[in-house]
């Protein structure tokens, strides 16, 4: 069962709209009018999406002057990584025994 932090990371990082938000944050801080305005939706639908993302700790928020500049916070997705390793584990082996697979057969048509 997931913590509520950890559901709400998941469930930030669910939609296209807010992925693509962090990755845009990836390059650094940026005020919300810079963010929006490089998406074809409303300011406002990107300013519940930079919500939900500050609630899931994904970003920080401060003022600087009249402007709220948003910062990525990538901490909370240790834990997103974390559930995907298993999942990353999980494929080595199979890929690993598909592998040995195939190449016992290709031995066996060599014969």
């Amino acid at each position: 069962m997931l913590e509520p932090q950890s559901a709400d990371v998941f469930r930030a990082v669910a939609d296209p709209t807010r992925r693509a938000i962090l990755d845009a944050l990836r390059r650094g801080e940026q005020p919300v009018n810079g963010i929006a305005s490089a998406f074809p939706v409303s300011r406002p639908a990107i300013s519940k999406h930079l919500r939900l993302l500050r609630e899931a700790k994904l970003v920080v928020e401060r003022r600087r002057g009249r402007q709220r500049v948003y910062a990525l916070d990538p901490r909370p997705l240790d834990e997103v990584n974390a559930w995907l390793n298993d999942y990353r584990v999980m494929w080595r082996q199979a890929l690993a025994r598909l592998k040995t697979h195939v190449e016992s057969q290709h031995r066996r048509t060599q014969r």
